[in-house]
């Protein structure tokens, strides 16, 4: 080979992460860019929301993960635009050419039009949004203690979760140990074990990617934890103090202060700028349609991975947007990559499904490992603790995941209940949900 190769990877996810990591060849030059300086295991977030971990137990910095890899420089700034005809990553301060591109930028919510949801409803994919909504759930609890209406108490003791996937019934579930376990004898005047926590799907059941008997029994796992599953449901309306549902063509409200969003997700605005300047297909999510080899039609020196991808197994509906997937195709293009500098046959990406895992609550979980493993509670339970301390990618934070969750599961109690940041209930908002 006449020159070095420059491979740039833009965002430093389960997918771009991976890619880079595998790129072990001293002929090629890899260069991540990301806007955060870390690395961040999403599927943990939900714990950081719920004061069972703490950030820095699920995130790691990108230059220390990737220090023994010589041929890889980190670059903490954001995509901004691509010129795909000239191989140029345009960046917020400056720009970078390349030979090879793949994109690893994710997915942020989707609210399905009514954005201004956002305001009362976050979601949950970043550190920022997992203390944000810490302090929105600690913050009603604290309220309702110096409350004398009933009325008002119930209202505040009152969380609403807007999604029944995995991320959605993980939270309801975590919540749920907080207010009947963890914080069940810190408060004077309230009992927090009265707090109502409402689950609300659109769909005929809730985890609908699981089989029918794993999503039953994931739902009497989640009343056993006195959660309210509302199937069939849709959200019409959230404002600061109330949800507005339709549920069987019977419209609703629930008076509520608290409300987190799990219900939908689309690409971020450069990956879909990214797909517009390719000319590359988009599904309803924009994500980017891309070819057997992960690349992006019209153009083969860009790639597309992760949950920006949207990747059709053979006769089958397209891979999740779960991390093992990201992972796998960052690995694989690694190789490709090899492969193809090497002049070598490339053959299509294929994804070895190892599975879907939920976690409900304490010993409770659901496990889809197959038609003949499909299993629930503890050791489906003891299945995920250890899958999700194997995906962590740095020793030192498994231990201490570990070690937290050992406490947790002895004591029952959070250590990291703390209210950062702006106090939320404190702010004002004008009739058109926008603060003041």
């Amino acid at each position: 080979m006449d020159k070095e190769t420059h491979v740039v990877i833009v965002g430093g996810g389960a997918g771009g992460l991976s890619a880079a990591s595998n790129l072990n060849d001293n002929s090629i030059r890899v260069t991540l860019v990301d806007r955060r300086n870390y690395h961040l295991f999403q599927p943990l977030l939900y714990q950081v929301a719920t004061g069972g971990l703490s950030p820095g137990d699920i995130a790691s910095p990108l230059r220390s993960i990737l220090k023994r890899r010589k041929n890889v420089t980190v670059i903490m700034d954001e995509a901004a635009d691509i010129d795909p005809n000239g191989k140029r990553l345009i960046l917020k301060e400056g720009e970078l050419s390349y030979d090879i591109l793949i994109l690893s930028t994710g997915v942020r919510h989707c609210y399905f039009g009514a954005d201004l949801w956002t305001l009362n409803a976050p979601g949950l994919k970043s550190i920022e949004d997992a203390t944000q909504i810490r302090s929105r759930i600690l913050s009603s609890f604290e309220k309702a203690e110096r409350v004398d209406s009933p009325e008002m108490q119930r209202e505040l003791l009152t969380f609403v979760v807007v999604g029944g996937g995995p991320t959605g019934v993980e939270l309801a579930g975590a919540l749920a140990e907080l207010a009947n376990h963890t914080l069940r004898h810190d408060f004077r005047n309230i009992d927090p074990s009265n707090a109502r926590i409402i689950l609300l799907e659109r769909n005929k059941k809730i985890l609908n990617a699981f089989p029918p008997l794993l999503s039953r029994k994931a739902e009497r796992s989640l009343k056993r934890l006195g959660i309210s599953v509302r199937r069939n449901t849709s959200v019409t309306d959230i404002e600061p103090r109330l949800v507005r549902i339709q549920s069987d063509d019977k419209p609703e409200i629930i008076k509520t202060q608290t409300v987190l969003w799990a219900a939908g997700v689309q690409t971020t605005g450069f990956g879909r700028l990214a797909g517009n300047r390719t000319g590359a297909d988009l599904d309803k999510m924009g994500k980017i349609i891309v070819n057997p080899d992960l690349s992006v039609t019209k153009y083969p020196d860009i790639y597309a991975i992760g949950d920006l991808a949207h990747f059709n197994h053979p006769g089958e509906k397209p891979l999740p947007g779960v991390a093992p997937v990201a992972m796998q195709q960052g690995r694989y293009l690694a190789k490709c990559i090899k492969k193809r500098l090497r002049g070598q046959k490339i053959e299509p990406f294929k994804y070895f499904n190892r599975g879907s895992l939920a976690v409900i609550g304490r010993s409770a979980a659901v496990a889809n490992l197959g038609e003949r493993l499909r299993f629930s509670g503890f050791f489906a339970w003891i299945l995920w603790l250890f899958v999700h301390l194997m995906y962590i990618v740095e020793f030192e934070n498994r231990v201490l995941v570990f070690i937290q969750w050992a406490w947790h599961y002895f004591t029952r109690n959070c250590g990291a209940r703390l209210i950062t940041g702006q106090n939320f209930f404190n702010r004002p908002f004008n009739r058109n949900n926008e603060e003041k």
